[in-house]
């Protein structure tokens, strides 16, 4: 197949086209705005593959995608392009609304238009996957689990801009028949992580001596998915899932924030015993700070339907991946400190009241 993945430049795109370069036979587009989050040196590993290439490009840029659209007549969409912040949606929402809606719209008017002009054959092939996030559901009581039917309850700005996407997504599929199936997934993380996000914010501000932020008391519950294991569901979805159907996408790893916070401290004491002067431990870092507004409590995917339908279940447990991670950051500084190009310096963001 031939493949353009949007987004691919940042975190879980860029774990996504490693994946499709050393493990399928496909080709890979990866077309990525290049934004703060996005760096091309995630991809370094498999830039030189004659299988991949790479094109700058707003994915609001109708023209400029249709002209790749008819370059490169993609076989498989796989549409991962989106501010993903919570607290950056909260600071400035209307970079969100115009990436993840008017972005993914153009997309589809693009591939609608794209799709009908293919033969019969090459047509009946065509995918337009749409990967989103748990956070559409909004919050979660103590016991329950997001399923594929749960309703859309979006808290943050963020959170409402991809539950519209998903929306735009279905209804195109609704009234065009453009073939198309959507992953919501729980919380990612891993390796080439942006450190505005809190595992690798708190393993570079841990080894610097910094105070660890944990919002509130710390008890909000997240489903943590390591990025591989989501890479590797993504193609399973992309290459067997049903079109016109969803598929949620957990980690089955509940855990409380401050519990995730306290496991990284654990594992530096161990694996980064010399601390900076006058640290006694990695926890004495830590600092409750003022919740952010709109926090959600509990998010947890029930991914019983992905397992059950085509076999996929997370192969890290969470105890593996953040030892992954940690060390991956532990070896892999210079990547942190290209990243930070001036533009976010790990501030708290989203104070809004």
């Amino acid at each position: 197949m031939n493949i353009i993945v949007t987004g691919g430049a940042g975190f879980i795109g860029s774990a996504l086209i490693r994946f499709l370069i050393n493990e399928t036979p496909h080709s890979v587009v990866n077309l990525d705005k290049l934004t703060y989050a996005g760096n091309l040196q995630s991809l370094g590993s498999i830039e030189a593959s004659q299988r991949y290439s790479f094109v700058q490009l707003d994915i609001c840029d109708q023209q400029g995608v249709t002209k790749l659209f008819a370059k490169e007549q993609p076989d498989l969409i796989m549409h991962l392009a989106a501010e993903s912040h919570v607290d950056r949606s909260i600071d400035g929402p209307a970079e969100f609304i115009q990436t993840n809606m008017v972005g993914t719209f153009t997309l589809l008017e693009v591939s609608r238009s794209y799709w009908q002009s293919l033969g019969e054959e090459k047509k009946a092939a065509f995918r337009f996957q749409h990967i989103s996030t748990d956070e559409v559901y909004g919050d979660l009581g103590p016991a329950d689990l997001f399923t594929e039917q749960s309703s859309y309850q979006p808290s943050s700005p963020y959170s409402a801009s991809k539950a519209a996407s998903d929306h735009l997504v279905r209804a195109w599929h609704r009234t065009y028949d453009l073939p198309v199936i959507i992953t919501n997934c729980s919380n990612n993380y891993g390796p080439f992580h942006f450190p505005e996000k809190l595992i690798p914010l708190v393993i570079l501000n841990a080894l610097e001596g910094r105070a660890l932020p944990v919002y509130g008391d710390g008890q909000q519950i997240r489903d943590w998915l390591y990025v591989e294991d989501h890479a590797r569901a993504l193609y399973k979805v992309a290459t067997e899932g049903v079109t016109g159907e969803t598929y949620n996408v957990g980690g089955f790893n509940e855990k409380a924030n401050i519990d995730v916070v306290y496991a990284i401290c654990d594992l530096l004491e161990a694996l980064q015993p010399v601390k900076p002067t006058g640290l006694k431990t990695y926890r004495d870092l830590v600092h409750f700070v003022k919740d952010r507004p709109g926090h959600d409590l509990r998010y947890a995917i029930d991914a019983s339907k992905i397992e059950r339908e085509l076999g996929w279940r997370p192969e890290e447990t969470f105890e593996s991946g953040i030892r992954k991670t940690v060390l991956w950051y532990l070896d892999n500084l210079d990547w942190c400190k290209s990243v930070q190009d001036g533009s976010y310096q790990r501030e708290r963001l989203g104070d809004r009241q």
